[in-house]
C-alpha cells in the first residue's frame, strides 16, 4: 500500500510559480512541489547569459557602455556558465555552440535600439526581495530598477524570448505588477511604470501603474495563496490544457496527455 506523505503548507511563493498556478495547477505541482527538473535549452541558455551580461554592463563607466563592452560581457559570462552542470553538454558541437553565440550577439545588439545605457543610473540590479505582505510571504529578484525623468521609480525586466502581440502583452506584466507590489512595501513608494524590454525586434512594452492597481494584484496574490493552499491540502491540482503545453517539459507524464492518449 502506497502511503501519501502531507504537503506542508506555502512558506513561500515567487512571482513565477504563481504565474505557473495561474497557467496550470499541475505544472506548479511539477515545478514547485515535485521539483522536478527541465532539460536545458539554448533559448534558457541564451537569456541567463544575457541577463548577467547587462547586469554587469552597468557595473562600468557610463561612457564606456557600448555594444562591443556588452558582446565581451556576454562571452565572459557563458565561458564562466558553459561548464555548469546546467549546460553541460548543450551543444552537439562547436560549430552548433558558434552559431548560437552569433546569434546571441545579434539579439543583443537590439538592446541599444531601445535604450541608452550611458545615460542611466540604476538604482538596484538583480534585486533579492523577500517580502512579507501581511501573512503571505513572496520572494523573487528584479531585474532592474530605475527612476526616470521625474524622479519616479520604474521596473524594467529583460527578455530575450519573442515578444507577444501588443494586444496580448498585458498577461506578460503579472510578475512586474508583484515586483512593484513588493516595491511598495519595502520602501513605501509607488513605481511609476513597469517596462518589458524585449531584445527580439526590439520591442518596448510599458505599462503605468498606481495603488489601485496594487491593491488588485495584492488581492489577486493572497487569492492565489488560498488556492495553492487548498490544493496542497487536498493534493489536487488540476490541469489546464492550452497552447502553452505545446512548450510544456512534463507532457510525458502529465494527467491531461495521459488520458487524452487513452
Amino acid at each position: 500500500m502506497t502511503v501519501e506523505l502531507e504537503l506542508s503548507p506555502l512558506e513561500t511563493l515567487s512571482p513565477s510559480r504563481a504565474g505557473d498556478f495561474k497557467t496550470c495547477p499541475q505544472l506548479f505541482k511539477f515545478r514547485a512541489i515535485d521539483r522536478l527538473s527541465e532539460p536545458a535549452s539554448v533559448y534558457q541558455a541564451r537569456g541567463t547569459t544575457a541577463h548577467l551580461a547587462l547586469q554587469r554592463l552597468f557595473d562600468h563607466p557610463s561612457a564606456e557602455r557600448s555594444p562591443q563592452l556588452l558582446y565581451d560581457l556576454f562571452r565572459e559570462a557563458w565561458t564562466e556558465l558553459r561548464g555548469t552542470d546546467e549546460f553541460t553538454g548543450l551543444f552537439t558541437d562547436t560549430e552548433e555552440e558558434r552559431r548560437w553565440g552569433v546569434d546571441s550577439l545579434v539579439l543583443l545588439a537590439n538592446y541599444f535600439g531601445i535604450e541608452d545605457p550611458a545615460r542611466l543610473d540604476p538604482v538596484d540590479r538583480e534585486l533579492d526581495m523577500l517580502e512579507d505582505l501581511d501573512g503571505i510571504t513572496i520572494r523573487g529578484i528584479l531585474d532592474r530598477m530605475d527612476r526616470d525623468d521625474d524622479g519616479s521609480l520604474v521596473i524594467t525586466d529583460y527578455k530575450t524570448g519573442k515578444a507577444p502581440p501588443e494586444r496580448f502583452a498585458l498577461p506578460a506584466f503579472f510578475a512586474l505588477k508583484i515586483y512593484a507590489l513588493l516595491i511598495r512595501r519595502r520602501t513605501g513608494e509607488t513605481p511609476k511604470e513597469l517596462r518589458l524590454l524585449y531584445l527580439s525586434g526590439p520591442t518596448l512594452y510599458r505599462l503605468e501603474i498606481d495603488d489601485r492597481q496594487l491593491d488588485a494584484m495584492d488581492s489577486q496574490l493572497r487569492a492565489l495563496w488560498n488556492a495553492i493552499d487548498r490544493a496542497l491540502a487536498t493534493r489536487n491540482f488540476p490541469t489546464r490544457p492550452g497552447t502553452l503545453c505545446n512548450w510544456c517539459s512534463f507532457q510525458e507524464i502529465c494527467p491531461a496527455f495521459a488520458r487524452a492518449g487513452n
